[in-house]
């Protein structure tokens, strides 16, 4: 058994706190946590993703389209599709990213 806590998980070098939970040769699982008002700008990715919300509230913005997602929601985004958060809410959105490699 191998676990891996938070607070010690390795973290992504990008502006907002992410952090590599579990990683394997076909999937990673990334904790983001944006601040109030933080943005993960748009950006496309070579594999397809799911994101669950943990807490907060934000929009998610796919392609041409925006939808604000609340706590306990799946969305699943293709390869190559533009993909970005903005925290809309007054607490930390908390999102675990499931890369399917």
């Amino acid at each position: 058994m191998q676990t891996t806590e938070l607070k010690s998980a390795e973290k992504v070098p990008i502006a907002i706190d992410a952090r590599k939970m579990l990683v394997r040769k076909d999937c990673e699982l990334i904790h983001l946590t944006l601040k109030a008002g933080e943005i993960l700008e748009k950006h496309s990715n070579p594999f397809d993703v799911a994101f669950y919300v943990l807490s907060g509230i934000g929009e998610l913005e796919v392609g041409d389209e925006s939808a604000i997602i609340i706590p306990d929601t799946v969305i699943e985004v293709a390869a190559g599709e533009l993909r970005g958060w903005n925290n809309t809410g007054r607490e930390d959105l908390r999102v675990l990213v499931v890369k399917l490699l």
